[in-house]
């Protein structure tokens, strides 16, 4: 078994993703592993890093596919006897001009955005090293979204008791709602992908709490961060951040130093903490 500290970034065959694994080729010591669904582009992309002198190393990965996160889980477990550093980057996006039904949109977003992303963290969150780091990149997005929900539903997601069962259920109300037309009177609002990254926004919440509870001297740090309005093939060429600028507070957070005590189960803008 390597002794090799190891990093995995899902979704990074482009955009946020490989500038993501770009940085942690360069600043991090040990194995980087590109991930994404598809072998063919995953592997065009390692290329490209290898043209560059990098060295990253290459996994499928669907995280809508439980057998290929299992794959994943038991491929770490076996080689490096588990993780040291998670970044959950993997997300879609509808565009803003897409006439696909509004509850198609959030079915869509939500199967993958949120409950793909707990998937991962429930098969690979167990295998976080001590002083490891996770990182879950969801979106300022969720907090304009925070703010346009409903004052019970504010609560609620602010709440510091909130159980990841309790959080699964009102991200499913959500779909259900929609699909019903009756959202807008439930107090949702009419972002599919906000309240989808509501939801990582708060499972990092959650996660980060649970950590505290069941593995208290570990040193281990899970925060949720926003990369910013990048341009990327989900943002569209209008963003005001290159990839690389967006790749700063997931990779900031990645490196925190060993010794670090936080951020922690926090949401990270521009390196900075912000207020949910």
């Amino acid at each position: 078994m390597s002794s090799t500290a190891v990093a995995v970034v899902t979704g990074s065959n482009k955009g946020i993703g490989l500038a993501i694994v770009r940085a942690l080729c360069k600043q991090f010591s040990g194995d980087v592993y590109l991930t994404s669904r598809d072998i063919e582009r995953g592997k065009a992309a390692v290329s490209e890093l290898q043209k560059e002198g990098l060295k990253p190393l290459f996994h499928q990965l669907d995280i809508n596919d439980l057998q290929s996160i299992r794959a994943l889980r038991d491929f770490l477990k076996e080689k490096y006897g588990g993780l040291n550093v998670l970044i959950n980057n993997a997300g879609i996006a509808f565009k803003v001009a897409d006439t696909t039904p509004f509850h198609t949109q959030a079915e869509v977003t939500m199967k993958t955005n949120f409950f793909a992303t707990r998937n991962i963290c429930n098969e690979l969150l167990p295998l976080i090293k001590p002083k490891g780091r996770v990182v879950n990149v969801s979106s300022v997005v969720s907090i304009r979204a925070l703010s346009k929900c409903s004052q019970d539903l504010q609560k609620k997601f602010r709440s510091d008791t909130i159980t990841e069962e309790e959080l699964v259920k009102l991200m499913e109300k959500f779909v259900e709602d929609t699909k019903k037309g009756v959202y807008e009177k439930e107090g949702w609002p009419n972002s599919a992908y906000g309240v989808t990254k509501i939801g990582v926004t708060v499972l990092s919440r959650i996660q980060a709490r649970v950590l505290n509870e069941t593995r208290k001297g570990d040193g281990i740090l899970l925060n949720a961060c926003c990369p910013g309005w990048v341009r990327t093939d989900m943002a569209g060429p209008q963003a005001t951040k290159s990839p690389e600028e967006g790749a700063e507070t997931p990779v900031y957070l990645a490196l925190l130093p060993p010794g670090a005590d936080g951020p922690h189960g926090q949401f990270v803008s521009d390196k900075t903490v912000q207020t949910w």
